[in-house]
């Protein structure tokens, strides 16, 4: 199983806190990590690939999209990801209007791509996770046959109005989400990728 090593993805994306120890970011906005703001506002494509050869700009300006996210600064990520037209792009695009929340926008994002290459190492994350947990609507994840971004937003939006176990979950698997999202950006970016 793909486990998230920050160490993994060259100098320009060490930040502190690293991208692994950061905590998970809530369902919703959040508040932007705001002692990395000047990191990341000088933060390009050439300096986050110093040394590293990149051949899809697209994928790389997907993880400084991501990195935004993750850091909670979901008006510079939005920026970055509506401009990136390519599959991943959208991805990114609907996971930031699911952290809005605007949900029906995240939808409308996850409609324009369909499938992504992530799907399938997460919905096999999301099928152990599920196993593990006793709530009736997490454990309604066994039931899909794939992954679903769409039932995914659903299970957010009632997470965030319950809070509890729920969101937990749905905040971790967010994470997981992410991590491999962010995995695949940046290796589609320097060549790795499908």
């Amino acid at each position: 199983m793909f486990q998230f090593n920050a160490a993994n993805y060259g100098r320009g994306f060490q930040f502190d806190p690293p991208l692994d120890q950061y905590p998970p970011n809530p369902l919703g906005p959040g508040e932007p990590y705001r002692p990395l703001r000047a990191t990341l506002d000088a933060l390009t494509v050439e300096r986050a690939f110093a040394g590293a050869k990149v051949v899809d700009h697209a994928a790389a300006q997907a993880c400084l999209a991501g990195v935004w996210l993750r850091f909670d600064f979901l008006d510079q990520s939005h920026q970055l990801s509506q401009e990136i037209e390519t599959t991943t792009g959208s991805y990114w695009h609907g996971l930031m209007h699911r952290r809005e929340p605007d949900y029906g926008n995240a939808k409308y994002w996850f409609r324009r791509f369909g499938q992504h290459p992530v799907f399938e190492p997460l919905w096999e994350v999301a099928q152990q996770m599920a196993k593990a947990n006793s709530d009736d609507a997490v454990r309604g994840i066994l039931g899909w046959n794939r992954w679903d971004p769409f039932r995914f937003v659903d299970l957010c939006q009632m997470a965030a109005r319950e809070g509890g176990a729920r969101e937990q979950f749905c905040r971790e698997l967010a994470l997981r989400e992410w991590e491999l999202l962010f995995d695949y950006s940046y290796r589609t970016a320097i060549g790795e990728g499908e």
